[in-house]
């Protein structure tokens, strides 16, 4: 049997297994849903979480473009919150509340304020680490943690925001299920993604450092900051309506313009680095330095792509996103190297990626640089 071979039968047995783990998962919330809430009030919370999806998932692609992620991994991210992260919550929480009630503790408050912000950020951070460890070369740095964790926090989310829904229609009707629909798809759609990013934060910083100390303490102390937040905000939850609003105003309000603040910071360092890291091939030749500065500048970017479409239509516009797409790649390779973690098939990768950019700045502009 040939490596080709061999690779390809792995690629095989590794999407079985994800696409049977994905099914076992979904069984298990369906039933959870169904034996809770029935059929009819689960269905009607699955519309409803959909709607903060189109708010929160966007963000993150936002947050996203410089060098944008493969798309499977994102998916297999928001995937893996939604179906892993929270079916396996949903087993570990209920496992610890029977076992807290018959020690004859609190389940509920000790749940939610203690058990709960452990194993859901472990659960939802697990899978930015595994992106980490086993497709490094798609984790660059902070942008790529905070985008896999807000994902998979997102999936996890929605997961959540079903079975609330679903229960408070269950429970109370059409009032209960607007209550909960504007507490947490209005009011705290990112609140899961805020605790989150913290983790991916932290593994954003670990992976742009070759100090051990640092790869170690980096992801612990994020994961501690989800935690902490997460157990701050059940805590205040627990309190109910007006514990949730004091939260809501002294702690969620503020977590997220800090999230806005970090997210804007950690898209113009990307930026920059970009430009650093191209500014020797306008040295060489291979770009012009207002080309740098517009590939280091999303707003020049995007005037870039408008001057493509009006000068040389649809054609011009893919190769000028492509342009662009390819400077990133080559811009994040030289990060790498930088970094000592090229490997041996950067300089290959990197004469590949030089040739793409000839090709595509012909098709735009009709000239090569040499």
């Amino acid at each position: 049997m040939t490596w080709g071979t061999r690779s390809v039968i792995r690629r095989w047995v590794q999407g079985a297994v994800m696409i049977v783990g994905f099914g076992v998962c979904a069984l298990v919330l369906g039933e959870a849903a169904g034996v809770s809430a029935g059929v009819g009030a689960s269905l009607l919370g699955v519309l409803l979480a959909v709607l903060p999806l189109g708010v929160v998932v966007p963000a993150f692609l936002w947050l996203d473009r410089f060098e944008a992620e493969p798309t499977r991994l994102l998916v297999l991210t928001f995937l893996w919150g939604a179906l892993v992260a929270s079916a396996g919550a949903l087993v570990l929480n209920t496992s610890t509340m029977v076992v807290l009630r018959n020690a004859g503790q609190d389940p509920l408050t000790l749940g939610a304020v203690v058990v709960a912000p452990v194993v859901e950020e472990t659960l939802k951070g697990l899978v930015v680490l595994l992106i980490w460890r086993l497709r490094r070369q798609e984790f660059d740095g902070i942008v790529d943690g905070m985008v896999y964790a807000g994902l998979s926090a997102a999936g996890f989310a929605f997961a959540e925001n079903i079975f609330y829904l679903a229960r408070a229609f269950h429970d109370t009707g059409g009032a209960g299920l607007a209550t909960v629909f504007l507490l947490r798809g209005v009011m705290g759609p990112f609140a899961h993604p805020v605790f989150t990013i913290c983790t991916g934060i932290g593994l954003g910083v670990a992976a742009t450092t070759r100090r051990t100390s640092t790869r170690v303490l980096a992801p612990l102390l994020g994961w501690l900051a989800a935690v902490t937040l997460h157990a701050t905000w059940n805590l205040t939850t627990v309190a109910g309506i007006q514990g949730f609003l004091v939260a809501y105003v002294f702690l969620q309000v503020p977590l997220f313009a800090a999230f806005i603040g970090v997210a804007l910071w950690a898209r113009r360092r990307e930026g920059r680095l970009i430009g650093v890291h191209l500014a020797p091939y306008a040295e060489a030749g291979w770009l012009t330095y207002p080309e740098v500065r517009m590939l280091a500048s999303m707003p020049d970017r995007r005037r870039a792509r408008v001057w493509a479409r009006m000068t040389g239509g649809r054609r011009s516009l893919a190769a000028m996103t492509a342009f662009q797409d390819v400077a990133s790649e080559l811009a994040v390779l030289g990060m790498r190297v930088a970094r000592g973690a090229g490997g041996p098939e950067a300089p290959a990768r990197e004469e590949a990626l030089l040739r793409d950019l000839a090709a595509r700045r012909r098709e735009f502009a009709g000239t090569v640089l040499t």
